[in-house]
């Protein structure tokens, strides 16, 4: 047996929140890691807003999208979808198509990812796939690929395809009831199930419902609720939510012999190499991707979905690039969405404001796929000792559902931070003392602080209090989300004998800001400014990086990417040591020179550099364990030991006339770790709350029950925020250090978003006395609530 040790060595970080106190940690660090950083302010370039990288390029559209990748011989390709919401394919019939003179392939799609997994019927040969049915509008069926887009589009009206339409139902209510048809014949499987990841036993399933889900439950909730004073319960509902990435889903993908060569809009370029690799059986060292610029994902571009692998079919059977690029309507259909969710909530607690239990009963729906629960925010933000979650997903004839900024959390907080305001209103409590008394994250505690001073909150009047039709609130609610790592993320740094630097990984930037982020930690380790360093990213040839999703892309590429500069400039050390008159080990890089620690002598950088006994000196580091431990891991991926929180204020004016709701003020208060771009994060946030309050007052995904059609697969009946429905937002971004790694950052874009819609539902009530408890809250949905307690002006 070989036992491999890991040497480390002790040291001492900062630690606390910049506004309260900073003390210090001692840590036990692997040799090899960078040493401590000081606190921003002591910094000179980690910690201040360094503009983006990537913007010159993208204002003066210099950068390249996925649609402005052209190929040698490339061929455009379209996808034949389904009319019915289902239907058996009987047959199809792709002659008349290849017979066009533009065409050069068609495929069938024979096999779908990205939904459930029909288990073969019983008694089937093993092994054996059921006969194809189409389960919604837009389920892809055939693909061709043309010389020209026209043709694509033209071929695509010569394909014959013979269905036999099938009972359908569209809606959650409906699906859920015992004689309604059936999505799929019997039990399916998949990665993913109502509430998290799948593992453990299968979860049981009857007609359209699979669950529930208990996992999270904890204590004894009948006895908790025995144990209360005061017992809220309530219903809530939210909608289904699309991405509505101003870049639509596109590929090319160009199938050699020697090379699969895939360009892509991903927010995972290594994950998608992986799965191609896994789907047609190639090395992975034959599959390369590449992402340049990216207009958005949010979570729905994070695998290589079906369109992806029609496009590399396409490519090998014709032997020629093929792009393929969904158009508006297909991204609205079939690109993945928030699920809708229905959720029972009831919250038990003594009279001085301790919770007894909680319980939570969700059903939700992800189309034809796993995976619509409500998260674990109910479960873990406030301090609870009996806790029951069941949760379902329920099966309709839809698109698939996917990961969507903060999946579950979202809908989640809305019920929870709702009921949570409810019980402090019924105790008599102000809804943040109720919270200083059920949540001790201190973090927390701060941003509370902060928010309630900047917003105003002391001049919070009763519900309903202001006189006239338009009324104002406030309102308030907290986020959750745990701190991610991908551990298979890695980052090389090269020095160049002319003093050039280069930054290696695969890791992608889908707009969010990490080319800028890494080009700060770098510069900061090696004395240089952030237009020093030269970045390469976004391809699969450089070390893997890690997705760009679940805001762990910061927390994840940082630390190995100040790791591998830091080998670097140990190895450039000893090279400038005898230049500089002074062992390696007495050397500092800062300004732009190479210099003793004493400051006595010195030579630039660039200097330093030309000294090399070859053209380049280079270091490649892997993203280390956090140096205090995990609290879990999963594979590849871990959760640190500390979650990400945050805090939102809202102010709102309801006109009770029109049911209009607008929302006037953000005030968000916001961690994540230490802040190594403060204006990013900021724009971060800002995207964030945008967003929720778009989920929270206009988007809505409407479906003909009787046609099983989507009656809004666009962006005119598909409402969403515009620039006229902005809110004056302030931000403040605490700096929380915690010596959890090299660079201590974590993430910040799903707590964003989570608080929003709930923040805002909450001073809806305070201006009008009346509980939104349905999003989105429409002119419509606000009139009915005021006429439930007669409160009209």
């Amino acid at each position: 047996m070989t036992v491999i040790s890991v040497d480390t060595r002790r040291q001492t970080y900062p630690v606390g929140i910049e506004s309260v106190a900073i003390g210090a940690i001692e840590r036990e660090v692997p040799v090899g890691e960078a040493p401590a950083l000081a606190p921003n302010q002591l910094l000179a370039v980690i910690g201040k807003p360094v503009l983006r990288a990537d913007g010159r390029s993208k204002v003066t559209g210099a950068a390249r999208f996925t649609v402005d990748v052209t190929l040698p011989g490339m061929l455009h390709a379209r996808l034949l979808r389904s009319p019915h919401p289902h239907a058996q394919v009987l047959a199809i019939d792709v002659s008349a198509a290849e017979r066009h003179p533009d065409v050069r392939a068609a495929h069938l799609l024979t096999t779908v990812v990205g939904r459930a997994v029909e288990s073969a019927p019983k008694g089937s040969a093993s092994g054996a796939v059921p006969q194809r049915r189409v389960l919604y509008v837009g389920d892809p069926v055939a693909a061709i690929a043309a010389t020209t887009p026209q043709g694509a589009r033209a071929a695509l009206d010569l394909i014959k395809v013979e269905y036999r339409p099938l009972p359908f139902v569209v809606d959650i209510d409906d699906a859920r009831a015992p004689d309604a048809p059936l999505v799929f014949d019997g039990p399916v499987h998949g990665e993913n199930y109502a509430g998290g990841p799948a593992g453990g036993p299968e979860p049981p399933q009857r007609g359209n419902v699979r669950g529930p889900n208990h996992t999270g439950s904890r204590g004894d909730v009948t006895q908790g609720f025995a144990q209360a004073d005061f017992v809220v319960e309530g219903e809530f509902r939210t909608q289904v939510q699309t991405h509505c990435c101003l870049e639509t889903h596109a590929v090319v993908a160009d199938w050699r012999p020697e090379m699969l060569t895939v360009y892509l809009s991903t927010q995972y370029a290594a994950g998608v190499r992986n799965e191609l690799a896994s789907a047609y059986g190639l090395p992975r060292s034959r599959v390369r991707v590449i992402v340049d610029a990216m207009g958005g994902g949010f979570g729905s571009k994070s695998s290589a979905g079906n369109y992806v692998r029609a496009a590399v079919a396409l490519s090998r059977i014709a032997h020629a690039p093929v792009r393929l690029v969904l158009e508006r309507d297909e991204e609205q259909l079939d690109s993945g969405n928030r699920p809708a969710t229905v959720q029972r909530l009831r919250v038990g607690a003594t009279r001085d404001g301790r919770l007894t239990a909680i319980s939570v009963d969700a059903y939700g729906t992800a189309g034809v796929a796993l995976g619509a629960g409500v998260g674990n925010i109910a479960e873990a933000l406030y301090e609870c000792p009996n806790f029951a979650i069941a949760q379902h997903d329920v099966f309709v004839n839809a698109g698939p559902g996917s990961a969507m900024r903060a999946p579950g959390n979202v809908p989640g907080a809305f019920a929870l931070e709702q009921v949570i305001d409810e019980l402090s209103e019924k105790l008599g409590m102000d809804p943040l003392v109720l919270r200083e008394r059920i949540d001790s994250n201190p973090v927390r505690r701060e941003e509370r602080r902060i928010g309630a001073q900047r917003i105003g909150w002391s001049e919070r009047h009763a519900p309903g209090a202001d006189a006239g039709s338009v009324k104002r609130g406030l309102g308030m609610a907290q986020s959750y989300w745990g701190a991610n790592v991908q551990l298979n993320s890695a980052c090389e740094v090269r020095i160049l004998r002319d003093g050039s630097v280069e930054v290696l990984s695969s890791v992608q930037d889908i707009g969010t800001g990490i080319s800028t982020v890494l080009t700060q930690v770098v510069a900061e380790e090696l004395g240089l400014r952030p237009v020093d360093i030269t970045l390469r990213i976004g391809d699969t040839e450089f070390p893997s990086g890690p997705p760009s999703y679940g805001s762990m892309t910061t927390a994840s590429i940082t630390p190995p990417a100040r790791n591998a500069a830091h080998r670097a400039l140990t190895q450039l050390f000893e090279v400038a040591a005898p230049a500089v008159g002074v062992a390696a080990g007495q050397l500092i890089a800062r300004g732009g020179r190479i210099e003793s620690s004493a400051g006595l002598r010195g030579i630039s950088f660039r200097e330093a550099a030309a000294r090399l006994p070859a053209d380049q000196i280079s270091a490649i580091a892997t993203r280390s364990e956090d140096y205090g431990g995990f609290a879990r891991k999963m594979g590849d991926m871990a959760s640190a030991r500390n979650h990400l929180g945050g805090v939102q204020f809202a102010r709102v004016a309801v006109d009770t006339e029109t049911g209009i709701v607008r929302v006037e003020r953000i005030v968000a208060v916001h961690d994540c770790g230490r802040p190594i771009n403060a204006l990013q994060a900021e724009s971060q946030i800002h995207g964030g709350i945008l967003q929720g309050i778009s989920y929270a007052l206009f988007e809505q995904r409407i479906i003909d029950r009787a046609a099983g059609h989507v009656l809004n697969a666009n962006l005119e009946q598909y409402k969403i925020l515009r620039s006229r429905e902005m809110p004056a937002i302030e931000v403040v971004v605490l700096e929380n250090y915690q010596g959890m790694s090299s660079t201590d950052a974590y993430g910040v874009a799903e707590p964003a978003i989570i608080p929003t819609a709930p923040a805002v539902a909450n001073a809806v009530y305070n201006a009008v006395g009346a509980r939104m408890r349905e999003l989105p809250m429409t002119p419509a949905n606000v009139l009915s609530a005021l006429d439930r307690i007669g409160r009209r002006s």
